[in-house]
């Protein structure tokens, strides 16, 4: 069975999933592996000029609503609350800071802290409500990273690293938490993707060893599918060959 036939053979189809950061190339990996396994999908969006850049605009499976800041629990709160339907919340949206630490200020690690763990802890209470509401079970998958892991790894980006650990004990405590709901929260780690973004930034990096966004997508989709049944408070190493 070739990896088209997987994502079709998941049960996706004609269930609702939220997908935050769809308008990045993991998101949008994320979307596009949704849609070919039926599902509709429902995005949250920063501003006007992330979505123009979106290549499910105009799409009639994939639903946009801007909302400017995922840290802000009032708005989430009321779009999770709009949902009629909802199976699964995918949780991509984050925002990656490098600074040693004489020049990483507190600031920086609250900027850090909101972008990454507050929106993903916003987002998955937000979801788990809806989901009780429903009383339909459901998946929550956020994305940490490598350093979650591996802490020593983010050296230079401390404040990433400290941001993406608690995504990581967010993801095993509320699995714990949420379980008897048949509600599986688990957590991909990716390493560095190969991303345009990435390879622009890093010109002379091995992009052969870095995890290509589709597969990392692939993981996602199986653990916020309904196949996926005892796996939960996972953190899924994503490192491709790094």
């Amino acid at each position: 069975m070739n990896a088209t036939q997987d994502l079709i053979a998941m049960n996706f189809r004609d269930r609702h999933v939220v997908v935050t950061g769809g308008t990045g190339a993991l998101g949008a990996a994320v979307i596009d592996a949704l849609l070919q396994a039926g599902a509709w999908c429902h995005v949250p969006y920063r501003g006007a000029k992330a979505l123009e850049h979106s290549r499910h605009r105009g799409s009639d499976r994939v639903s946009f609503v801007e909302i400017h800041d995922l840290a802000d629990e009032a708005a989430v709160s009321g779009y999770f609350e709009s949902l009629q339907q909802l199976w699964a919340s995918i949780h991509v949206a984050g925002a990656y800071a490098a600074a040693p630490i004489e020049h990483g200020d507190k600031a920086l690690l609250l900027g850090q802290l909101e972008s990454n763990l507050v929106s993903a802890y916003v987002c998955s209470r937000a979801a788990a409500i809806a989901m009780r509401r429903l009383r339909s079970g459901g998946r929550i998958v956020n994305v940490a990273a490598r350093q979650a892991l591996e802490p020593r790894l983010g050296a230079g980006s401390v404040a990433y690293t400290i941001a993406k650990s608690g995504v990581a004990a967010l993801t095993a405590a509320l699995g714990a938490e949420l379980a008897r709901d048949d509600i599986l929260v688990n957590a991909v780690a990716p390493s560095i993707m190969d991303t345009a973004a990435n390879r622009q930034a890093m010109p002379k990096a091995d992009y052969s060893a870095w995890p290509k966004v589709a597969d990392v997508a692939a993981t996602i989709l199986f653990l916020a599918s309904p196949e996926n049944t005892v796996t939960r408070g996972a953190i899924v190493p994503v490192y491709g060959k790094a």
